[in-house]
């Protein structure tokens, strides 16, 4: 990285190690005082290990992923033992900066975690990633066993062949190594200091590029269909990654409460056959069969495609009550919900175009949506 980021940076430690309440006597800590995760894992439970450059985004990524247990900052790969933040900077230890995941398996697949990771990095990179660059940042992937080397694998392979990226994939895919947990002050960085963790992670680059290659599409394992016998993730992007990727109409209604005019809204008038998801999550929310024309202007539903998806709140504010629906997961605004609609349900749900994605029915099975593909089948709408 550029001698004044590596400045900006180190005060931007600094500056957490203080807001702790705490400075080390000296930058190395005892081994004792180090956690390796290796040896507190339930037999439940999995590790996964990645490499994505500044490991402050991603841990950040990855611990908002409902299915993940735990996650820890630190470096692997290198030669030396229990090396410090400083000497791993400083390119003198062969490790990388990593983090060292638990989860659940039965609530998200490994294969999962790594479309999470393709889409958190920059692939093509092995500099560095983004500002940060030197060989200590470069992206690689920590196989536990064979089946997460098969997996690692197959998913570098698959998106090489999907033309997504004109430079080749040139992450690695290693064994394995001893674990050495960061310093405390750099776990949850993103939580303990949101500012300085939000001003870096704007700063780098690295939503920036990530906007730039995947657009609009969903960050997380929300964009990869569900393993067989697993449910899809559903999670929240940080506020950064919103900013990035949300219009600022989006980010208004969803993270803001607010209300898009009627009749000048994307989906008032569509009538085409699908479902509408979440724009922030991609969780699914209505469906074209329950729509109609309640003469509002905004997109009007008589009942939710996904009632789990689903949360009500009283609405106090304009001098009135009313009930506010938001996304379970997401915690969106997505509008509000009146008890006059038609038959059968009476409710009309009236929904802000802004807050939805439309998946047209032939692609579902893509988006990774096939299990409403039923809804559509033999009927003339």
């Amino acid at each position: 990285m550029s001698k004044v980021l590596i400045i900006w940076r180190g005060w931007a430690v600094l500056l957490g190690v203080l807001l702790l309440g705490w400075l080390p006597a000296h930058a190395d800590i005892n081994a004792s005082e180090r956690r390796n995760i290796n040896m507190e894992n339930p037999t439940h439970y999995n590790l996964a290990s990645f490499a994505g450059g500044c490991f402050w985004c991603t841990e950040a990524d990855f611990a908002k992923i409902d299915g993940v247990v735990e996650v820890v900052s630190g470096y692997t790969g290198g030669r030396k033992e229990n090396p410090t933040y400083e000497e791993v900077c400083a390119g003198r230890t062969g490790h990388l900066e990593a983090v060292q995941i638990r989860f659940d398996p039965e609530k998200i697949s490994y294969s999962q975690l790594l479309d999470i990771f393709w889409r958190s990095v920059d692939p093509t990179d092995g500099g560095g990633q983004f500002v940060d660059r030197g060989p200590q940042y470069r992206p690689a992937i920590f196989y536990h066993d064979a089946q997460q080397k098969n997996l690692a694998e197959s998913s570098k392979a698959a998106l090489a062949a999907s033309g997504r990226f004109t430079r080749p994939i040139v992450v690695e895919i290693l064994p394995a190594q001893t674990f050495y947990a960061a310093e405390d002050y750099h776990q949850q960085y993103f939580k303990t200091c949101p500012l300085r963790y939000q001003s870096y992670r704007q700063h780098s680059g690295r939503d920036q590029f990530l906007v730039k290659i995947w657009g609009s599409e969903p960050r997380t394992a929300t964009a990869a269909p569900a393993a067989p016998g697993q449910t899809r993730v559903y999670t929240k992007p940080d506020p950064v990654q919103l900013k990035a990727t949300l219009t600022p109409r989006q980010y208004q209604v969803t993270q803001e409460e607010g209300t898009e005019p009627p009749f000048q809204n994307e989906y008032w008038n569509n009538h085409r056959e699908g479902i509408y998801v979440d724009v922030v999550s991609g969780e699914p929310l209505f469906s074209s069969r329950d729509k109609f024309d309640s003469g509002t202007g905004w997109p009007s539903f008589t009942k939710p495609l996904a009632p789990q998806n689903i949360t009500e709140k009283k609405d106090r504010k304009l001098f009135m009550e009313r009930t506010e629906v938001r996304s379970k997961h997401a915690d969106s605004h997505l509008g509000h919900v009146f008890p006059d609609g038609p038959r059968p349900t009476g409710l009309r749900y009236c929904i802000n175009s802004a807050a939805l994605r439309f998946i047209p029915k032939d692609d579902l099975v893509k988006e990774g949506y096939s299990e409403f593909l039923p809804l559509f089948e033999d009927t003339g709408k």
